[in-house]
């Protein structure tokens, strides 16, 4: 993934998740595969441990970010955080800075 060195966003979601996800496998997928469709979607990074998690997404501009929010199907999907999440937490920060190391 290549991004900015600054001036971009991102968006942060914490979260642990129930014990039951009916559904939640599907509209993952969907909103994943539409998100990366969207105009000023950068990328993304995610860590899961158990049924704890957290995904980083990417963005150009609050306008995207805004835009994205009122996406009706990434609604919908939020619609039903609360049957899947015991707790989640959504942070939306402007990266000043970024360095990246890789190995190869």
């Amino acid at each position: 993934m290549s991004l900015p060195k600054n001036n971009f966003y991102a968006v942060i979601f914490s979260s642990t998740k129930n014990d039951t996800l009916e559904g939640y496998a599907e509209m993952d997928e969907i909103t994943m595969n539409l998100a990366k469709e969207q105009p000023g979607y950068l990328g993304y990074e995610s860590v899961n441990h158990e049924n704890k998690g957290i995904f980083i997404s990417y963005w150009e501009s609050m306008d995207a970010i805004e835009n994205w929010r009122k996406n009706a199907t990434h609604q919908m999907a939020k619609s039903n955080a609360k049957n899947w999440y015991k707790r989640y937490l959504s942070q939306i920060c402007l990266v000043e800075s970024s360095h990246l190391f890789e190995k190869e």
